[in-house]
């Protein structure tokens, strides 16, 4: 979307500044997400009382009518309208007439390409996007009434566009999508593009062989959709990193069942077994949610063990938040707010222990890191293939270069460590 307006001649500000127009692309995973929105709308307008607020995303997609009553709003779209958003505006800024565009689910068919983007924010990793929409209706969850039915994106599109960045100077490439590991699975896909791999694998396939000194990271896979025999096969792409963002949600298996997913606390256990045979040290992050209806003392016990047991670099914890439209609205057994907010605290806790013991097997290997940034300490700061970020003394020329990094010690959120030099 900031391609398409820097296209049209507009300059892009910050957004606490005065604008001729606000593009607010809003989520609404959570209740809390939607109250954002909300907020910054009302803030934008009050900043700019002229301008024109365009609101696009899953919120609007979802609630387009509620979005509408607000006064503050002068063009709503939905997820399948954010390629047409500028001619929207320009539209709506030539007699200030409302706008309000959105299709509904059924609608939401093809991929919408586009085009090649090549701006990133940052000067080291790129974020390409190879799918869109999720069809697992996850009990809890608002998603695929969004974003739709599961599209995806050309293999050529995305191999051109991973190129050209590639080119550009990046040295990491982020796949990533609404559910990355629905990539490809459509019905006709393989036929249509002529790809014999399952699903991401073609795409990990057709970037890991292009020319360059660069790595692939995964944004996440699903195990709702991946196995351990599957990982296994990402295994012998040298360029992919050894790091997943795997999420499991719940380490009860009544509870993920009650949620619709459809794996056991085993069967999640068996890929990172899998992944762990591969690198000791393979980096593995996750989310989990506490307080679904339902969840006994017991049940988020079983989450704390899997926290242990899995060993994560990460956990990111979230509160259930009830979804109107969704099955687990209407569940039995729905957690009061002060159990949610106890278990997140004991689970980002046991989170935190899990993160010290992985930072403590790493301490004295060495890992390869892209570093991305000067921090105002001094220090240069980047992550590892496995996803650790590091801290180190060095020279600001390392930016964006692969360097060697004896890892030494907890530090902030990551390690600190020291570069080894060059022979």
């Amino acid at each position: 979307m900031k391609e398409q307006f820097l296209e049209r001649g507009w300059t892009v500000v910050e957004e606490t500044e005065e604008a001729d127009c606000y593009i607010i692309n809003t989520c609404t995973v959570t209740n809390l997400a939607d109250r954002k929105s909300r907020q910054f709308i009302r803030r934008a307008k009050k900043v700019s009382p002229n301008a024109v607020v365009a609101v696009t995303g899953c919120y609007s997609q979802v609630k387009p009518e509620e979005l509408w009553d607000m006064p503050e709003v002068d063009v709503i779209t939905g997820n399948g309208d954010k390629p047409h958003l500028i001619d929207l505006v320009e539209d709506c800024l030539k007699d200030r007439h409302r706008i309000r565009k959105v299709l509904e689910y059924g609608e939401l068919k093809d991929y919408t390409d586009r085009g090649i983007i090549l701006s990133m924010e940052g000067r080291t990793r790129a974020y390409i996007k190879i799918e869109e929409g999720c069809n697992r209706f996850c009990a809890y969850c608002l998603i695929p009434f969004a974003r739709g039915r599961v599209r995806s994106r050309d293999p050529e599109e995305i191999v051109e566009e991973a190129r050209a960045l590639i080119e550009k100077g990046f040295k990491e490439i982020v796949l990533t999508g609404i559910n990355t590991a629905l990539y490809g699975t459509e019905e006709g896909f393989k036929e249509k593009y002529g790809v014999k791999e399952d699903g991401i694998e073609s795409i990990i396939r057709m970037i890991d062989s292009l020319p360059g000194d660069f790595r692939i990271r995964l944004s996440s896979l699903e195990p709702t959709v991946v196995n351990a025999e599957y990982v296994g096969r990402l295994m012998k792409y040298p360029k992919l990193c050894p790091h997943l963002h795997l999420s499991i949600q719940s380490g009860s298996d009544k509870i993920i069942r009650a949620m619709n997913r459809h794996y056991s606390r085993q069967d999640y256990l068996d890929i990172v077994k899998v992944l762990r045979e591969y690198d000791p040290g393979y980096g593995i992050t996750t989310d989990i949610i506490v307080g679904f209806p339902g969840e006994t003392e017991e049940d988020f016990e079983d989450s704390l063990r899997m926290v242990d047991e899995a060993g994560f670099l990460k956990v990111h914890v979230f509160k259930y938040s009830k979804r109107k439209g969704t099955k687990a609205e209407s569940m039995k057994d729905q957690v009061r707010g002060e159990v949610k907010n106890f278990r997140s605290d004991r689970l980002m806790e046991a989170g935190d222990i899990a993160a010290g013991e992985f930072f403590a097997k790493e301490r004295g290997k060495v890992r390869t890191v892209l570093f991305e940034e000067v921090l105002k300490n001094g220090l240069v700061t980047g992550y590892t293939e496995n996803y650790i970020r590091v801290y180190a003394d060095a020279s600001e020329n390392l930016l964006n270069e692969f360097v060697k990094v004896r890892l030494e010690e907890a530090y902030e959120d990551g390690m600190k460590g020291t570069v080894i030099p060059e022979r």
